[in-house]
C-alpha cells in the first residue's frame, strides 16, 4: 500500500440537486509519551479547522495517545475520509501502519501522501529557526561559517531518508548555507556527528532545525546536542495547516481523476 493509493472505495449517492459532504479529514498524528505533543497537534488541528471551516476534522493516533486511529475511524460510521499522515516522510509507519489500520476499518478511506517534503515545510523551518535566533539577513562572511543540522527522528527505510535529504536541499536553498541531515534514531549520522563535519568544513556557526511535527522524546534529544540555536518543533505553524490543507485536496483530486 502506498501514499495516494485508494485504501476502500465506494460510490455514493446524494439526493439530486444537493452535493455531497466532503470525506472527513483525519489527521494521523504517531503519538507520543510527552504531554506537549497532543496539546500541539490539537492546535494544529484548529488552525486546520479555522482555515476550511465547515471541513470535519479529526486526529487519529497511531500509538501511546488516545483517540487511536481505529477508534476515530470506527467513530464515522459511514462518513468517508482522507487521512493525512502528520508524517515528514515515507517509512514503515506511512506504507505499513497506517494503510494497516484503515484497511482493518469499515470506513472509506483515502489515504494521502505524508507532509513532505514540500516547500511549505522549508518555509515553517525557517520560520522556527528565526524565531530562534536565526539571523534574517547575513553577510558573506557570516555565510561561509554558518550551517544547519536538520534533525530528524530517523528510519530503516531509504525512503524516508530520501524524503528528508529533499527537505534539506530546500532548506539550504532557502537560506543559502549548507544544510545536513541528521537522525535521532535508525539512521545515521547523529546530530553530534552532523556538527563535528560541519566543523571540519570551517562551519562553526551551526544551528539545530528541528524536523519534528510536536515535542517529545527525539525533538529533546536532538535539541540537546546544538551547539548553537536550535529551533522549535514544526507544531502549528500556518505553513503547516496549509500543507495538511494541500495534501487533503491532492488526494481527493487524484482519487477523482482516478475514476475518471
Amino acid at each position: 500500500m502506498t501514499a495516494s493509493t485508494p485504501l476502500r472505495t465506494s460510490r455514493l449517492g446524494s439526493p439530486p440537486g444537493r452535493r455531497p459532504a466532503p470525506p472527513a479529514l483525519v489527521l494521523v498524528a504517531h503519538g507520543s509519551r510527552d504531554p506537549r505533543a497532543l496539546t500541539t497537534v490539537r492546535a494544529l488541528m484548529d488552525r486546520v479547522r479555522a482555515l476550511r471551516p465547515g471541513l470535519p476534522v479529526h486526529l487519529g493516533h497511531i500509538e501511546l495517545n488516545e483517540p487511536l486511529l481505529p477508534d476515530t475511524l470506527a467513530a464515522l460510521g459511514d462518513t468517508p475520509a482522507v487521512l493525512v499522515p502528520l508524517l515528514l516522510g515515507r517509512g514503515y509507519h506511512v506504507k505499513q501502519d497506517i494503510p494497516g489500520m484503515a484497511a482493518a476499518s469499515p470506513v472509506r478511506a483515502h489515504m494521502a501522501a505524508p507532509l513532505g517534503p514540500h516547500p511549505l515545510l522549508a518555509e515553517a523551518l525557517h520560520a522556527r529557526l528565526l524565531e530562534a535566533g536565526w539571523p534574517a539577513a547575513m553577510d558573506d562572511t557570516a555565510r561561509r561559517e554558518s550551517a544547519v543540522v536538520l534533525a530528524a527522528a530517523g528510519s530503516r527505510d531509504p525512503d524516508s531518508a530520501t524524503d528528508t535529504r529533499h527537505t534539506a536541499r530546500l532548506l539550504s536553498a532557502r537560506l543559502g548555507v549548507p544544510v545536513i541531515p541528521a537522525y535521532a534514531s535508525a539512521a545515521t549520522p547523529t546530530v553530534p556527528t552532523a556538527v563535528r563535519a560541519l566543523a571540519a568544513r570551517g562551519r562553526h556557526r551551526v544551528a539545530t532545525a528541528s524536523y519534528f511535527t510536536a515535542p517529545g522524546r527525539f525533538a529533546t534529544q536532538c535539541a540537546q546536542a546544538a551547539p548553537w540555536i536550535a529551533s522549535a518543533p514544526l507544531g502549528a505553524h500556518g505553513a503547516m495547516a496549509r500543507l495538511v490543507l494541500h495534501r487533503y485536496d491532492q488526494s481527493l483530486t487524484q482519487r477523482s481523476t482516478a475514476a475518471a
